[in-house]
């Protein structure tokens, strides 16, 4: 019997801190602003809240 993959979504929450796959330690975490059918925005304190960059939802992950 083959066995299923599970496709499991990480819970982002609007407020918290994500950071990019990959992501360089030397650039700070991103606010997460929304999520919406698969996709995220997001931004940077120093950008102003009129400034957001949207992401896949799968490139970002939760700050610890």
């Amino acid at each position: 019997m083959p066995r299923q993959q599970s496709n499991v979504v990480e819970l982002l929450q609007p407020g918290s801190f994500v950071k990019l796959r990959n992501q360089p330690d030397d650039l700070p975490p991103f606010q997460l602003i929304q999520c919406r059918g698969g996709r995220c925005w997001v931004r940077q304190q120093a950008w102003g809240k009129l400034v957001q960059w949207e992401v896949e939802h799968r490139k970002l992950t939760a700050v610890a």
